[in-house]
């Protein structure tokens, strides 16, 4: 593992009790692609469908791991902070769409538990965890998935560096992902709002790692410029989400704090769809819940068809 990113993970004895809702928690990572009623205020549907297997793959994001692999296909794209201000994607894939392999894959965090709780029991793909949070990962509502448990399934690529080089081929993990409506995760699509701010650009700083998103009207989405330098990442929507990340109980091998973001109570958030910016709050009261995504005045934040991302930024 990497210095700052891939290191120990870790949690807290008080989350080893906490009991985690099986098939039904629902969170709100990503948009549906279901467009809904702009008065529909119902309560949000519990995440995942019977018998519907969402797959989410950790994905490593520095400089050496790059280009990725199979990153452009996922549905809904988790930015998280990790050790020593670096950042990791949890790419999810709901709808179906698999790519042929995803990658790199790196090793999981405590805050991937929380987080994928919206997402019914999901297969995750990662290259393996600290020993004090693996409990934690049994326990949770998700079906684990490393190369020491499903070895046929992950492969490392010969022209890259370690530990910038292990795959994973979705399709021979077993059980293999199936489609899912995302409409059951809670967001939708639909109409943007009447105001916002014209956007050409906007940039998310963490300590140690940038992401740039800009507009394109011609191909109606975002070009993500990662650390200043170009990718073929195309999000149609950005939800910038502000939240408490803290410091957890863990820490790698060189001493680094483990971040713990958490996705459950309230905070502001910056909506980032057809080049321009909305604001507004985000709220999810528990981990079976999808999240809201409202104006100051109350009116639901849509989003746009297409991949989503959700940046997780410290308040």
């Amino acid at each position: 593992m990497d210095v700052g990113q891939s290191k120990a993970e870790g949690s807290r004895s008080s989350v080893e009790r906490r009991t985690f809702l099986i098939g039904s928690a629902a969170l709100l990572a990503g948009c549906t692609l279901q467009t809904q009623p702009e008065g529909d205020d119902a309560r949000p549907p519990a995440a995942g469908e019977k018998g519907c297997v969402p797959l989410a793959v950790k994905v490593d994001n520095v400089g050496p791991a790059r280009p990725h692999t199979g990153l452009k296909e996922a549905d809904f794209v988790h930015v998280e902070q990790v050790e020593s201000g670096l950042s990791r994607f949890l790419a999810v894939y709901a709808t179906g769409r698999l790519p042929e392999s995803v990658g790199p894959v790196r090793s999981a965090r405590e805050s991937d538990l929380d987080l994928l709780g919206q997402y019914g029991r999901p297969l995750l793909a990662y290259s393996g965890a600290q020993s004090k949070l693996q409990p934690l990962i049994a326990a949770a509502p998700l079906e684990a998935r490393t190369p020491g448990e499903a070895e046929d399934a992950f492969y490392r690529d010969p022209d890259r560096p370690a530990p910038h080089n292990l795959f994973v081929r979705p399709a021979r993990l077993d059980p293999r992902p199936t489609a899912c409506d995302p409409a059951s995760f809670g967001f939708r699509v639909g109409p943007r709002p009447p105001d916002g701010q014209d956007t050409p650009r906007h940039t998310v700083h963490y300590p140690a790692a940038t992401f740039g998103f800009v507009w394109s009207a011609e191909e109606e989405h975002w070009r993500v410029e990662l650390d200043g330098e170009e990718s073929a990442l195309t999000p149609s929507t950005v939800l910038v989400q502000h939240t408490r990340i803290r410091g957890s109980r863990f820490h790698d091998r060189w001493g680094s704090v483990t971040p713990f973001t958490e996705t459950t109570g309230t905070g502001r958030v910056l909506l980032l769809r057809n080049g321009r910016t909305y604001e507004g709050t985000w709220t999810r009261p528990t981990a079976d819940r999808p999240t809201d995504y409202r104006t100051a005045d109350g009116r639901r934040l849509y989003c746009a068809k297409g991949q989503v991302w959700v940046v997780y930024v410290k308040e």
